[in-house]
């Protein structure tokens, strides 16, 4: 029996026996450490020696000596998204409302719109996230009649045309804008060249007062939906139609322009062309025109517009022509033009100069074009009319009536 040694006698129980450090090793002795056991046969070990280093000589322990630790992953249910907040009504005001245009509010903006009779405006290419300008109009607002109105309308060689109905009815009454009731002096403002850039029409038709009329050129594909919009919002609409100035072709009105060289059958054809563009309208106004109007050519044209029902409006940016009105076509021609000299003060100084004219004489026309500036400065200017004793009126005041008691507003 082996005598037990003092190391033996002085270690606790259950203790290994103690060994001598060992150097650092690489990372085959570290595999092959574990495998020194006294009193193991000789030949497992060689053969596990063998086994271990062919191994970790071929192939490499990417992961030798490196640290381990085993997680239990725990699959959990994904967290309920909250439901989306409802869209809050459209408060009933008469001036814009702008609302985001995203997901759920865009589909609600045009059930509005569809619904209600609101008008909702978005700009060309706007995207879920843009904003959209909405005008609601007032409860007490009136509505202007739909279009077209079959008794007023017919088939044309273009498109649907507005006509005489029976009993002499007139698109001059049927489509026009009431006169709201009150007194004192009147103003009708037309704001014209609409319909072709959508920013500009948009910026028209939600900023400025309904009573202001709108005309819109027949060309470009959102001229129809951007007039029926305009009615929508409460404005009555004229159509311009393009016709030569003095100045043709350096200045152009466009496709379908009344020529005063053209044959009379020529320019009735495009006379309809532009006729059929849209329904609604309660005249037509000039686009240009300045040597057309002052023509003889021009003549059978009026005639074809008063035979149609129509009013024709002189928006007053041409020398002041003397028409023949032979077939009494209600025509009027605006006093002013607002924005002749396109700067903030110049078209401040004419809405004050319109002021005077409506005071001194009871009522008077202007016009202007749809630029920014001068919906911005128009709008400002009409904020507190009421203050002022002031009454915007739609132009078609203008043009209604038997044409000899029709208001006069020539130069």
């Amino acid at each position: 029996m082996t005598e037990p040694t003092d190391d033996i006698l002085t270690r606790p129980l259950g203790v290994p026996e103690a060994r001598a450090p060992e150097r650092p090793l690489g990372r085959f002795a570290r595999l092959v450490a574990p495998l020194r056991r006294p009193k193991v046969a000789a030949g497992a070990i060689a053969g596990g020696l063998l086994a271990a280093s062919g191994l970790v000589l071929a192939l490499g322990d990417p992961q030798g000596g490196e640290p381990r630790v085993e997680v239990a992953i725990t699959l959990r249910e994904p967290l309920a998204r909250p439901a989306p907040a409802p869209v809050a009504a459209v408060p009933e005001s008469p001036g814009p409302v702008v609302v985001n245009a995203g997901g759920s509010q865009q589909r609600s903006a045009e059930e509005i719109e569809t619904a209600s009779g609101v008008t909702v405006v978005r700009p060309p290419g706007s995207g879920p996230s843009e904003a959209v300008v909405i005008r609601v109009p007032p409860a007490n607002a009136p509505r202007l009649a739909a279009a077209p109105d079959p008794r007023i309308s017919e088939q044309g060689r273009h498109g649907i045309m507005p006509k005489l109905g029976e009993g002499r009815v007139r698109a001059l009454d049927v489509y026009a804008r009431a006169e709201e009731p009150g007194t004192g002096p009147r103003i009708a403002i037309l704001v014209t060249g609409l319909g072709v850039g959508q920013a500009a029409t948009a910026g028209a038709t939600v900023r400025l007062p309904a009573a202001v009329s709108l005309a819109f050129l027949p060309y470009g594909a959102e001229a129809e939906r951007s007039a029926a919009r305009a009615r929508d919002a409460g404005h009555e609409v004229f159509l311009q139609l393009p016709m030569e100035p003095f100045d043709y072709p350096d200045s152009d009105p466009g496709p379908q322009t009344l020529l005063t060289a053209l044959k009379g059958l020529e320019n009735a054809d495009r006379l309809a062309w532009s006729l059929a563009r849209f329904p609604g309208y309660v005249g037509v106004a000039n686009f240009m025109g300045a040597k057309m109007m002052a023509d003889p050519a021009f003549e059978p044209v009026l005639r074809e517009i008063g035979t149609r029902g129509l009013g024709f409006l002189d928006d007053g940016t041409g020398p002041k022509p003397a028409p023949a009105n032979k077939g009494r076509t209600p025509l009027a021609r605006a006093e002013l033009v607002l924005d002749a000299v396109p700067r903030t003060d110049a078209i401040d100084a004419a809405l004050a100069q319109a002021e005077a004219r409506a005071r001194a004489s009871g009522f008077a026309l202007v016009s202007a074009s749809g630029a920014a500036l001068s919906v911005d400065r128009i709008a400002r200017w009409a904020r507190d009319l009421d203050a002022r004793g002031i009454r915007l009126v739609p132009a078609s005041v203008a043009l209604r009536g038997a044409p000899e008691k029709r208001v006069s507003v020539a130069n």
